[in-house]
């Protein structure tokens, strides 16, 4: 009896990814399984327990889902964040999770400019608005993304840092980027800030008051990482007190309609979280996780665990 797999989306990918993901799957003799736009969390968990491997997007991987898969031996989550897989409760069960870092991160870089050219052009108003030539940005967190933004940046003839503890300096240095020894002085330098990092418990709410306080005159974040790592009532202090302060993301946060009907000139948010919404993330990401799950069935590769 062959393995079986499932693609479990309540978002789907495009119909290209899913055909490539059959194309791996089916190719190597095992069995898939699809299950998309399923109506609520108890569909997710009901159509588990026949499963020895998921490949998920932002679906929630809880300890019931789990709990509910017998055979269930790997989860891959389609994308670098896995914030949405109960990590404890996989181990527990012995249960192999990854994701697939950097097959979304040209996509999410580009996101990054997109959004901020719309808020330096002060959103094709037709008034006057600046450029991003010759400004700073500073990078918090300098992976597979932090990189990419880095390349994009210094095409817009902008100087960049970067900060992040858990990278060189000199790998940084290598890239053209200048590293800061404290995130302090990363928001006391730089015009722009875009964030990269995880929500996690050193992080959540850690972009505070305090730390966008320091920044410029004229200064902007940009967050396409969480919106949990955002402090909501230090966001609004700082909109209130700084004028000419700019707050631009594809997460909106819980406060998303008071702040633009207060500060509509200062925030803009997307419909909805956009960083991996690319033909081209989505086919990446898709068969990088089937070729991941193929890898582990057949040779126990675990390159890319998240919860070691």
């Amino acid at each position: 009896m062959s393995r079986k797999i499932m693609v479990a989306t309540v978002k789907p990918f495009a119909p290209v990814a899913v055909d490539g993901i059959r194309k791996i799957v089916e190719g190597a003799g095992y069995e898939l399984k699809v299950l998309e736009k399923y109506p609520d969390q108890q569909a997710f968990i009901s159509a588990v327990p026949d499963v020895e491997a998921l490949i998920i997007r932002s679906d929630k991987v809880t300890r019931e889902v789990i709990e509910n898969a017998p055979n269930l031996k790997i989860i891959v989550r389609a994308g670098a964040g896995y914030d949405n897989v109960d990590l404890e409760a996989a181990s527990e069960k012995g249960i192999v999770v990854m994701n697939t870092p950097g097959q979304n991160s040209n996509a999410v870089a580009e996101l990054v400019f997109g959004l901020m050219v719309f808020m330096v052009r002060r959103g094709y108003s037709g008034k006057a608005g600046t450029e991003l030539k010759g400004k700073t940005l500073g990078l918090q967190a300098y992976g597979n993304v932090g990189r990419n933004v880095a390349r994009v940046a210094h095409g817009f003839g902008m100087d960049v840092l970067a900060y992040d503890p858990f990278v060189s300096e000199d790998s940084i240095r290598t890239d053209g980027v200048e590293p800061v020894d404290s995130v302090e002085a990363l928001y006391d330098r730089c015009d722009f800030v875009s964030l990269h990092i995880p929500a996690i418990k050193s992080t959540i709410k850690s972009i505070n008051f305090a730390l966008m306080s320091r920044m410029k005159e004229g200064a902007m974040v940009v967050n396409t990482a969480r919106k949990e790592v955002i402090d909501e009532d230090g966001l609004k202090k700082m909109l209130e007190k700084r004028t000419d302060f700019r707050y631009v993301s594809d997460i909106a946060p819980d406060c998303k309609d008071e702040l633009l009907s207060t500060y509509p000139d200062q925030v803009y948010f997307t419909a909805k979280k956009m960083g991996a919404q690319t033909l081209e993330a989505n086919v990446n990401a898709a068969l990088a996780a089937a070729n991941q799950i193929l890898g582990f069935f057949e040779k126990g590769d675990t390159a890319f665990q998240v919860n070691k």
